[in-house]
């Protein structure tokens, strides 16, 4: 037979649980309502690479018209050249036209994406290194808008089940086995 538990241990251990409860909510919402404040400051960082590319191409571009070409035409002619250092010219403007629309289609493709598909856009279009550099800078901040206030309450979810449903519930079933084994 059981021992019962007096009524002031129960109350106490009832009022910790209250106490738990709300630190999850807390811990889950500030940490969820990170998301859109990060993808911001990604989205202004990939902006400015944009940007970078664009120029750079924009320089091929102004190479090329000089030269009364197209810069399609440039990239072939600078790829057929027999010198071996004009023949790799062709690969980097290549590589900077491929860089500055991937980057542009990440950018449109978030500028247009609603605040319920901007998650699964942004990590299709993630482009690892400017996401660590934005996190190497990144300053956390308290977002004052709905998409901001979505996802605090989506955080409170997440983490109430976790805690539910990975630590208080297998910890109930373990205690609860334990004082009918006695």
């Amino acid at each position: 037979m059981g021992m019962s538990v007096p009524p002031i241990v129960g109350s106490a251990a009832r009022g910790v649980e209250r106490l738990i409860d709300r630190v999850v909510c807390v811990l889950g919402a500030v940490t969820f309502s990170q998301f859109p404040e990060f993808m911001q400051q990604y989205l202004q960082r990939l902006e400015g690479h944009l940007d970078e590319a664009r120029l750079g191409v924009e320089r091929f571009q102004q190479a090329a018209s000089q030269s009364g070409m197209t810069l399609e035409q440039l990239i072939v002619g600078a790829g057929q050249n027999p010198d071996p250092s004009v023949a790799r010219l062709s690969g980097v403007v290549r590589e900077a036209v491929r860089r500055a629309d991937e980057l542009g289609a990440a950018d449109a493709a978030l500028r247009h994406a609603s605040a319920w598909t901007r998650p699964f856009v942004f990590l299709a279009h993630l482009d690892g290194s400017i996401a660590r550099a934005t996190w190497d800078i990144y300053r956390p901040a308290v977002p004052t808008t709905a998409e901001g206030l979505v996802y605090a309450a989506v955080g409170v979810l997440a983490a109430l089940c976790l805690y539910h449903l990975g630590i208080r519930m297998p910890l109930e079933r373990r205690f609860r086995r334990t004082s009918l084994g006695n």
